[in-house]
């Protein structure tokens, strides 16, 4: 995602001294993070003491944040004390990375990333000069994309990938068109020539639970014949599961949400809480700052912490 960089306070707006590393928790997280991203970007490393990759990424996060001098906020959240923000926000491995900017989570990745690929975030977060001209021609893929042009689209991502060969967004792109194409096995093929140090990306993720997504939709019967199942009984659960599932294919999204919120609310534990599960499946693959994942996510915490 491009980010505006003049949406935020110039860095002299920090004041001198300001440790740009600290620990959040579940009480101070909005205003640690939540209200300070609308004066700067901040970066949220979600951890575990027994985390292995975790001790690998955090010194290389607070090395790369220390250097910017105050334009982003590394704050470091410990999951085992504080779980909370991570369930909410559908974090299933460690170390998890959000960036904040304006109260949202607008980027992260997932699994311990050498420094430049930290470096390339923090600069496309603070507006820096690396990475401007790629960001502009992943943008073009990302519209051919979207106006079904999904040759044009692979052409454009696998340009990018040329002079970045571990640039998980165009990768990530050339997939998804795959995938658009009805070309589940490509795409799956795509995603498994990813360098090893992107193949926990959370774009590249994403692809893999469309897929995932897709091919359980493909099983199902008819959208009609499940409306009616549900109709007819409304507490049969695995009905309206399948249902959900049919309608997100479908590119009914909303609906899609509002039946697996529906069996949240009547029996959490159904299925080894599956519902809530596939919801986190579905804002895994729409993306961490899709207007329906965190419309999703908010109408979820709801239910969870009422």
């Amino acid at each position: 995602m491009l980010l505006n960089p003049s949406a935020n306070p110039a860095p002299d707006a920090v004041p001198a001294g300001d440790d740009p590393v600290i620990d959040t928790t579940t009480k101070t997280f909005m205003k640690d993070v939540v209200e300070e991203s609308r004066r700067r970007p901040v970066l949220v490393d979600f951890w575990a003491p027994w985390c292995g990759p975790c001790k690998q990424l955090t010194p290389v996060l607070e090395k790369v944040v220390r250097a910017a001098k105050g334009k982003v906020l590394l704050a470091k959240m410990n999951t085992d004390e504080h779980p909370a923000v991570a369930q909410q926000l559908g974090i299933q491995s460690l170390p998890t990375v959000y960036a904040f900017v304006n109260g949202q989570p607008v980027d992260g990745f997932m699994g311990a990333q050498p420094e430049k690929q930290v470096q390339a975030l923090i600069d496309k977060l603070t507006g820096g000069a690396a990475g401007a001209d790629i960001e502009e021609i992943l943008l073009s893929g990302e519209a051919a994309l979207a106006e079904g042009d999904l040759p044009g689209a692979i052409e454009v991502f696998a340009h990018v990938l040329s002079e970045q060969p571990e640039n998980a967004k165009a990768l990530a792109g050339i997939a998804r068109a795959q995938l658009a194409g009805g070309q589940a096995a490509q795409a799956k093929a795509t995603l498994d020539s990813a360098p090893p140090a992107i193949a926990n990306d959370a774009a590249l993720a994403a692809v893999r639970a469309a897929i995932e997504i897709e091919e359980a939709a493909a099983a199902l019967g008819d959208a009609a014949e499940l409306e009616a199942k549900v109709a007819a009984n409304p507490l049969d659960h695995q009905a309206r599961f399948d249902l959900a599932l049919a309608l997100n294919a479908r590119g009914k999204r909303e609906e899609a949400v509002d039946q697996l919120l529906a069996i949240v609310r009547k029996d959490r534990a159904w299925n080894d809480d599956g519902a809530r599960k596939q919801l986190v499946q579905f804002f895994e693959a729409w993306g961490p700052t899709d207007e329906m994942t965190v419309l999703g996510r908010r109408r979820l915490s709801s239910i969870l912490f009422s």
